[in-house]
């Protein structure tokens, strides 16, 4: 394997993604350099989504394929925004409706009941019929603030407290985020089945 589609349009995870492969021997596309366009999120879960994503990248391009899915789920709204993070404010995604109708919706919440995680799962396919993906997953604990903090990343990262760091996500530069972060977690967890399997030899 010399070739590695991103199967993302999203600019944040494409760099993020980038950064964190950087030292693998592949070579790193993102998909929209090779004519894939997005296709449409229709899996009940994280990992199905994300298999959708790698595996049309890897049909149009004849090249092995990975993808992620990740969103926030906050406890005390029953997991929501869960897989509709990107959406929660509706279409087209736009990250500051979507903080803002989550600010609304813990509106008076205690800081106790703001408990919350980013979830990410990360799929490896060989070819677009691959019977064996490579799938693995990471989490990041963390509550939900009362007003953003932070101009680093996208996404829920202005509102995203890690209390062990006492810092939001966007408070975080890229180089420390890309170290404890639900992706980063996710891709170290893929990185060992990827040295595992041979794969990059």
């Amino acid at each position: 394997m010399k070739t590695l589609v991103l199967a993302s349009g999203n600019a944040g995870k494409l760099l993020e993604l980038r950064a964190m492969l950087a030292d693998l021997p592949l070579t790193i596309v993102p998909q929209r350099e090779l004519g894939v366009d997005d296709v449409p999120e229709t899996g009940t879960t994280f990992v199905e989504n994300a298999l959708i994503k790698a595996r049309h990248a890897s049909q149009v391009t004849g090249l092995p394929a990975l993808a992620d899915d990740s969103g926030l789920i906050v406890d005390a709204l029953g997991g929501a925004p869960g897989l509709y993070s990107a959406r929660y404010a509706g279409s087209p995604t736009d990250d500051a409706a979507n903080n803002a109708k989550l600010l609304q919706a813990l509106d008076g919440l205690p800081e106790a009941q703001r408990t919350a995680r980013f979830y990410a799962v990360i799929v490896l396919l060989r070819h677009a019929d691959d019977p064996q993906p490579l799938i693995a997953e990471g989490s990041w604990e963390g509550r939900i603030l009362v007003a953003p903090r932070g101009h680093h990343g996208f996404g829920y990262n202005p509102v995203f407290l890690d209390p062990a760091k006492g810092l939001t996500a966007a408070e975080m530069p890229p180089e420390q985020k890309n170290r404890i972060s639900h992706r980063a977690l996710a891709l170290q967890a893929l990185r060992d089945q990827l040295a595992s399997s041979g794969l990059l030899a």
